[in-house]
């Protein structure tokens, strides 16, 4: 019996059919793994909203990196986002991305900083400065030319703070003058927010580790 019939050319039919009646076998032949196709990508995608609403409901967001600038100015503890990204987009390996989340999960509320070995503290630390770099490359050709410009010499760092009154979970480039953090003032200085009662001690210890152990930190040029 034809699948199809009406004012068409017999050889169209012909092809539909033969078309129709090979999906059709297909499908009888292969069912079982088709349907565990489609159960697993439902479940797939079950787990997958889960785990989204769950970290929606944790302020759990360490696949992203927020490099947040870090001043105090007038005695009033000041912090402005530079950049956010997800980590993959600026560490470029998926491999690399989830080890810098997997170091975020390691931090403490005595130490923030991301634990990364000594041997790799570079190539991590140098992928978030030449994003910081790219945004104010201009700065740079101007010096490069001799034209008057403002530069600063920062201090960078990852971190990931675990104590006080920290809204979201996340990656963060820590980046602060330099002359701050070799000589951070001894009085605590006004917030803008009380959350940012944490920042003030997280600066702090980046204070002590900088003198210990520099190498988990980054010198970079900013020029304006």
């Amino acid at each position: 019996m034809r699948l199809f019939s009406g004012s068409h050319h017999p050889t169209e039919l012909n092809e539909m059919n033969d078309a129709l009646t090979s999906f059709l076998d297909y499908l009888r032949e292969n069912w079982p793994e088709l349907l565990w196709i489609v159960a697993a990508a439902g479940v797939a995608s079950y787990l997958g909203g889960r785990r989204a609403r769950s970290r929606w409901r944790n302020h759990d967001f360490l696949d992203r990196l927020n490099v947040s600038l870090t001043s105090i100015e007038e005695g009033k503890l000041r912090i402005r986002t530079i950049l956010e990204m997800d980590c993959q987009d600026i560490f470029l390996n998926a491999s690399a991305a989830k080890t810098v989340v997997k170091l975020a999960r390691q931090t403490t509320e005595d130490d923030p900083i991301l634990p990364i070995p000594q041997a790799d503290c570079w190539q991590y630390l140098n992928a978030v400065l030449n994003e910081i770099s790219e945004r104010f490359a201009a700065g740079q050709i101007k010096r490069d030319l001799g034209l008057p410009v403002e530069r600063g010499e920062y201090v960078l760092c990852l971190t990931c703070e675990k104590s006080g009154l920290v809204r979201t979970q996340k990656v963060r480039g820590m980046l602060l003058r330099k002359t701050l953090l070799a000589a951070l003032p001894k009085e605590e200085p006004q917030y803008e927010s009380p959350t940012h009662k944490t920042r003030w001690k997280t600066i702090q210890q980046l204070a002590g580790q900088y003198q210990k152990n520099p190498q988990r930190f980054i010198e970079m040029d900013i020029c304006l």
